[in-house]
């Protein structure tokens, strides 16, 4: 793999688009292989090959979500705008029917998801942030208090954005809304400034960030500059997922994923032998 392989296109392919996002939670090693160096250095060296394509794959978190968009749309699992289409969102996320994505919640993760199969008779979308928000367990726990942990979880799994302040070599400043949960309901607060990550040993995920710019941010790492459109779609997918998560919040739902589960810990079974494990704890969880 040689910076020589890399296109010059002003359309970002979509298996390097992918990589941009995938990254972050990938070299935490919440989701995805092992080797998330060579991931980076994909990224970095802006390289398209088959091997990309096949790390892609071993993403059991999204690549189901990017297969059905990809279905519904006609069209292949890492084409750009697919791609695109699930981690910022664009006008492929309407081509799923609510009926599908229900099934397909139900199909994928069992009967017991009463609550995401609903959200996406509601109007919910296969995006990024409704898997962070609706699925994982990390929204029920806030009920369960003290609500830190979860409520960090959520603020840096979810997909969100900011304008860049100031750039320090590897990493920047970003004005930016942080997830707040008060009285009982998910928002976004007022702007803060973060550190950003903007590279590791000489490898970026996108193309060097000037202040002003609006970006995208996953687990602490600047992905990509966002342009008008493209933060619009963002902004109107986070909305419409905390206004379903907030109404499902505001009721009773039991049995649902956002409450806490019980389930039977890892090599146990028969009575007493359950044990909490959130999801998110699972490999793949985070993707």
């Amino acid at each position: 793999m040689t910076a020589s392989d890399a296109g010059l296109s002003l359309t970002i392919p979509g298996p390097l688009l992918f990589a941009r996002y995938a990254y972050p939670p990938n070299a935490l090693g919440y989701c995805g292989p092992g080797d998330s160096a060579e991931l980076l250095e994909y990224a970095g060296l802006g390289v398209v090959d088959r091997g990309l394509a096949a790390i892609a794959h071993r993403f059991l978190g999204a690549w189901p979500y990017l297969a059905l968009i990809a279905s519904a749309s006609r069209r292949e699992p890492l084409d750009a705008d697919v791609v695109e289409a699930y981690w910022i969102g664009n006008r492929l996320l309407r081509n799923v029917p609510g009926s599908l994505f229900a099934a397909h919640l139900t199909d994928r993760f069992g009967l017991g998801l009463t609550d995401p199969a609903q959200l996406a008779l509601l109007g919910g979308r296969p995006h990024h942030n409704f898997h962070v928000f609706a699925v994982y367990p990390w929204t029920g726990l806030l009920r369960a208090g003290p609500a830190a942990e979860p409520l960090g979880v959520l603020d840096s799994c979810r997909i969100s954005w900011g304008t860049v302040t100031a750039v320090h070599g590897e990493a920047a400043d970003v004005s930016t809304r942080p997830l707040q949960y008060v009285a009982g309901r998910l928002r976004l607060g007022d702007p803060v400034v973060r550190w950003m990550l903007t590279g590791s040993r000489g490898y970026r995920l996108t193309r060097d960030v000037q202040p002003g710019d609006v970006v995208s941010l996953h687990w602490n790492w600047i992905c990509d500059v966002l342009s008008g459109p493209q933060t619009s779609e963002l902004r109107k997918a986070t909305s419409d997922v905390l206004a379903l998560v907030n109404q499902a919040l505001g009721r009773p739902a039991v049995g649902s994923a956002l409450e806490p589960v019980v389930r039977p810990a890892v090599g146990l079974s028969g009575p007493g032998s359950g044990t909490f494990v959130p999801v998110a704890a699972l490999p793949d969880a985070m993707s």
